[in-house]
């Protein structure tokens, strides 16, 4: 399958798992520094829209700015800060864990949101992404995603206005994602009871 290309001006739902579904993060202080990766090589090139981040995946939602915003040496080299913050965490994470060789699968996976309607669904699906793979019953605790972001006040390096703006406010945001994980609730129970 052909990847899809970064272009300025879109926006793309942005995921990679761990090498043979190794884990990426291993504690609590690997998950902070890849957030803080994402704030250094990601934020001078995008608006971050979401994110959750699993212990053998992440997601991230993501709008590349528009060409002129861009910073001269990433145009028409997008793909290069993700590389970059992919390769600065695999040498950490190979160093303080005595490991060596890729982390990541292969190639970066990515696909273009290309109506509002399927970026608020994808925004649920992400949030929703740590109750998928049982992490958690409550996605609104989970530590590592956008969720709590997106009703704080605090300062964030989201961008929260559009977001929040497409659901047209906070309590259209949280009954959206309630709404959504009954649904998919309700798919995993029938998926379960299923008789192979």
């Amino acid at each position: 399958m052909e990847k899809e290309i970064l272009e300025p001006g879109y926006c793309y739902h942005i995921y990679n798992r761990g090498n043979n579904k190794e884990d990426i993060f291993i504690e609590e202080k690997n998950y902070i520094y890849f957030l803080s990766l994402i704030q250094k090589y990601i934020l001078p090139i995008a608006d971050i829209y979401g994110y959750c981040l699993l212990k053998n995946h992440f997601h991230l939602i993501i709008r590349i700015k528009e060409a002129e915003q861009l910073p001269e040496q990433f145009r028409g080299k997008i793909h290069q800060p993700f590389s970059n913050m992919f390769n600065s965490y695999t040498k950490s994470i190979n160093k303080v864990y005595n490991r060596s060789g890729s982390l990541f699968q292969e190639h970066l996976q990515r696909i273009r949101i290309d109506t509002e309607n399927y970026l608020k669904q994808l925004v649920a699906y992400v949030h929703l992404n740590p109750v998928k793979h049982k992490f958690t019953s409550d996605f609104k605790s989970y530590r590592y995603s956008s969720y709590q972001a997106y009703l704080s006040e605090k300062l964030s390096n989201l961008e929260r206005g559009y977001i929040l703006e497409l659901f047209e406010d906070k309590e259209n945001f949280k009954a959206f994602h309630n709404e959504s994980k009954i649904k998919y609730e309700g798919v995993i129970k029938d998926i379960d009871e299923m008789d192979y």
